[in-house]
């Protein structure tokens, strides 16, 4: 345990939460319950850091170690970047929970190579640091990493599409994330792996920041470059349900193929309304207690968690081809997140 917890709360709590205007810290304030979970002076503090603290799939991320933390009797601080990508604000972060004192940071970082200096300093000083959801560049720069096989979740996806298709000529629109971001290039290569196709069969790459509106424009550009496109692989059902508004604007929606990747309620319920054909579920609450978890062994017995541990991946969809393994979504909706 570093020297500074055993400082007074008070100051833990203004070393905490200091320069963070490039965050959100909730585990700053006064009050003994201002922070996620708390387990008391000197209990084994671990810290949380996702990309954002809006999007549903790291709302459901901080449940999970919340309800971990209080199983397995640690304090729980959590922060988040003010947009996915503000690295500033992960580093920042990082160095604040260091400084309170933290056994353990759980980070899915918004970048996976920038982020990499800060947490080898975190590490230098004793702390176990495990990425969540989404690797660092190298993959090595954290003790452990927790998360969806992405490639998988891909290649379930292009596997279920190809089956759909039932021979058809495929002219495939792919809405992508972001340029270099490990967890979209994973979801991109392994649709495309699934669907046995290469990039040259790809007739539009847009890229969505994963975000439903620029899903919609994504789609409109494509649409106009490629009016016969007739499947759409999105990087999470965001982008996904933004690609139905474009096609159903042009009366495309009942014609064309839209797969996807995340398993949250509003997704799985669309892949139920038959706005998404399928989509591969992913479980964020099992990745945040497991991350825990490894926190808490660690401050016991000093065993530290290593290598990639999958989170699992289900494929959900109402409509099931054969050769490809899938759940309907009844079991979707009841471990949907969000």
């Amino acid at each position: 345990m570093s020297r500074i917890s055993r400082l007074p709360s008070s100051l833990l709590r203004a070393a905490a939460c200091t320069g963070i205007a490039a965050l959100t810290l909730t585990a700053c304030g006064s009050g003994s319950g201002s922070g996620t979970a708390n387990a008391g002076s000197g209990s084994v503090k671990v810290g949380l850091i996702t990309k954002t603290d809006t999007n549903p799939f790291f709302v459901k991320m901080k449940e999970g170690a919340e309800k971990a933390a209080k199983d397995n009797g640690v304090e729980l601080s959590t922060a988040a970047g003010k947009f996915d990508g503000d690295n500033a604000g992960q580093v920042t972060a990082i160095e604040n929970m260091v400084a309170a004192g933290v056994k353990g940071i759980l980070i899915t970082p918004s970048d996976s190579k920038a982020i990499v200096p800060a947490i080898e300093k975190a590490k230098a000083k004793g702390v176990l640091v495990i990425a969540l959801d989404t690797p660092t560049d190298p993959e090595s720069a954290v003790d452990a990493l927790f998360a969806t096989d992405n490639l998988k979740a891909g290649e379930l996806i292009g596997q279920y599409a190809k089956a759909a298709m039932k021979g058809k000529t495929a002219k495939i629109a792919a809405l992508d994330l972001a340029p270099g971001v490990s967890v979209g290039v994973q979801r991109h290569n392994g649709f495309l792996k699934g669907f046995g196709a290469t990039d040259k069969d790809v007739a539009c790459a847009q890229d969505t920041g994963g975000d439903q509106s620029k899903g919609q424009t994504a789609m409109e550009n494509c649409l106009q470059k490629e009016p016969g496109i007739n499947v759409v692989y999105t990087i999470n059902e965001p982008a996904a349900l933004g690609a139905y508004t474009a096609l159903k604007a042009k009366g495309r929606e009942k014609d064309v193929l839209i797969v996807s990747v995340d398993g949250g309620c509003t997704g799985t319920q669309a892949v139920k309304d038959g706005k998404i054909a399928a989509t591969s579920q992913q479980y964020p609450l099992k990745m945040a207690a497991e991350g825990v978890k490894a926190v808490a062994t660690y401050a016991k017995d000093g065993k530290k968690a290593s290598g990639y541990t999958d989170t699992g991946v289900t494929l959900i969809t109402d409509k099931a081809q054969d050769g490809v393994t899938s759940k309907d979504t009844a079991y979707g909706l009841d471990n949907c997140w969000g």
